[in-house]
């Protein structure tokens, strides 16, 4: 996947010329400005144009479209050019897909911290943050390959046409949220997440870009890094709840909150705004001085922050807006006025009444014709019943059985089941690191000898309480009626139990929000799974809560202990 080309990261409405106020001067203690309208570099702007700022520390590359690094990446648009050092959107010739590059020069001040950063962000591996490709000193260039994503549109944009609607908030919040939780456990934080860095793809995912680089190649320090992320996210779910930013000046296309009226809730700002919504998004702003509505404890940390999402009532999308068929129209010609004037307006139409009968002689013939064939058909009917029942000796119990056997067919036959094509995977994290992410669709390409795997537990066979559980979400492409789902796996023994569960979107904010459709545990290596109550779902989470005991797997560099692997999971409607 890539990197969208058309996002503008970090680039304010105003050009950061005009005076600013005491709050737009400070910054807090970790070195983030609350007021980013003075921040005019941009993580990824659109075009070739140079967008210089102050503290410069290294002349840039002179680097040029068509430049290619290590022989693999040619370079094609340059969309940022700044500080030192350039980004730019390229193109992977070996693997033949769009990347995004940073480039600075070996010897620029923050190039070991970009190496770092970059190096560390790639190892977390999780699939809700925009993934590090490569990271390479070469030629006195320091470079970071990152992933670009064609299909995605940045948060700045999606407000554009206003704030989004409470579900869609919902799923977002709690996404990001439980990405930077797992993030900041791994000793990784942001320090720049705005709207330009939140993007939500085609599919409907919540992506993050830019974790832990885009603050290293601007030299961005932090005392409180937790805090920092949080009050971010809190500022991200005040401009998606009222498409305003929640400081006094205007930044990332939103207009800023009037002057000198403080920090106030956003369904104070816009009316309908989620009550639920608003006091979560106080409680994540509170360290900026905020006040929390019902007075709950403020959010300091992303993980305080998902438990607090988890508490609250869970918001349901939308019911799908229904649209009244079309009234059938006759035409004049089926009322049988064609060739007559058309009534005036209110005037009362006489009702045609039906033809008589026919009586001539014509219609007394038919009538004899069909009344013959009629004769005919129940001769023959009963010459062949008859001739039936002197082959078969005449035994009562015979006709009994001609007779159900007739009764039988007039029942129609139940529909057999009809395969459901995967169209897209996800794996989904409830609690802690994700398993292997990069293997999903190997769970559904066809080829029995290619696995998922979940990590080897020390414990088992129930992996609670370490996790709830490890699973795959995957999308069928539409809503659909699940009757059931196969699932290869590769250790037998004792147990192993598979979930179903009905989700709404492939990146489900967790598991409370999903409903559970079908669960069996089984012994060997395959696990069929009946959808014990009918629903049509689009997303279908295989959730594993217990593993089988095995040794060590040279094949697929698997340690010993509790676990399991997917080979190929099929639904059937």
């Amino acid at each position: 996947m890539a990197e969208r080309s058309t996002a503008a990261v970090d680039v304010a409405d105003n050009s950061g010329e005009q005076p600013l106020t005491a709050k737009a001067d400070q910054s807090t203690a970790d070195g983030v400005a609350k007021n980013p309208e003075r921040d005019t570099d941009s993580d990824e702007t659109q075009g070739s144009g140079a967008i210089e700022g102050p503290g410069k520390q290294a002349s840039p590359p002179e680097l040029h479209s068509g430049h290619k690094l290590a022989r693999r990446y040619r370079l094609e648009e340059c969309v940022t050019r700044l500080d030192g050092f350039s980004s730019w959107r390229a193109v992977d010739e070996k693997l033949r897909r769009a990347v995004g590059v940073h480039v600075l020069p070996a010897d620029h001040a923050r190039a070991r911290s970009v190496l770092a950063a970059a190096r560390s962000s790639a190892l977390l591996g999780d699939p809700r943050f925009v993934q590090v490709l490569d990271a390479v000193e070469e030629n006195d260039l320091v470079y970071v390959v990152h992933e670009w994503l064609p299909d995605a549109t940045e948060l700045t944009t999606l407000l554009t046409a206003g704030p989004l609607e409470p579900h869609e908030t919902y799923q977002m919040v709690s996404h990001i949220a439980s990405a930077m939780a797992a993030a900041h456990r791994e000793g990784l934080a942001h320090l720049r997440l705005n709207p330009n860095a939140v993007l939500r793809t085609s599919t409907g995912q919540w992506r993050i870009r830019g974790l832990a680089v885009n603050a290293a190649l601007r030299g961005i320090g932090c005392a409180a890094p937790q805090r920092t992320d949080t009050e971010a996210i809190g500022a991200l779910l005040y401009a998606a709840l009222t498409q305003r930013w929640p400081y006094e000046n205007d930044a990332y296309g939103l207009s800023g909150l009037p002057k000198h009226i403080g920090l106030i809730p956003p369904d104070q700002v816009r009316a309908g705004v989620h009550r639920g919504l608003s006091e979560l998004t106080m409680r994540a702003l509170a360290n900026d001085g905020a006040t929390a509505s019902r007075h709950e404890a403020a959010c300091t940390t992303p993980e305080e922050l998902v438990e607090a999402i988890g508490e609250m009532p869970r918001i349901r999308p939308p019911e799908p807006a229904f649209t009244a068929p079309p009234e059938y129209q006759r035409t004049t010609y089926q009322q049988g006025t064609y060739g007559r004037p058309a009534p005036h307006p209110g005037a009362a139409q006489p009702i045609a009444a039906p033809p008589p009968p026919l009586q001539s002689r014509t219609g007394k013939a038919l009538k004899w014709a069909v009344s013959a064939l009629l004769i005919a058909a129940l001769g023959l009917g009963s010459w062949q019943l008859a001739d039936a029942l002197m082959d078969q000796g005449g035994k009562p119990e015979d006709t009994n059985k001609s007779q159900q056997t007739g009764a039988n067919d007039k029942n129609p036959a139940k529909p057999k089941p009809t395969p459901i094509k995967i169209q897209n995977s996800q794996e989904f994290v409830a609690k802690g690191d994700p398993q292997h992410p990069n293997d999903v669709r190997k769970t559904y390409d066809g080829d029995a000898s290619t696995y998922w795997r979940t990590k080897s537990f020390n414990d088992g066979p129930s992996i609670a309480p370490l996790k709830p559980g490890v699973g795959i979400v995957y999308d069928l492409g539409s809503a659909r009626k699940l009757s059931t789902a196969t699932i290869d796996l590769r250790y037998p023994g004792d147990h192993t139990t598979v979930e179903l569960y009905a989700a709404d979107s492939l990146t489900p904010p967790s598991l409370g929000s999903m409903h559970q459709i079908g669960k069996v545990t089984t012994t060997g290596t395959t696990a069929t799974v009946n959808v014990t109550k009918s629903v049509k779902t689009q997303y279908v989470l295989v959730w594993l809560t217990a593993v089988p005991k095995s040794g060590y797997d040279a094949a697929l560099y698997a340690g010993a202990g509790y676990k399991q692997a997917i080979s190929e999971v099929k639904f059937t409607g």
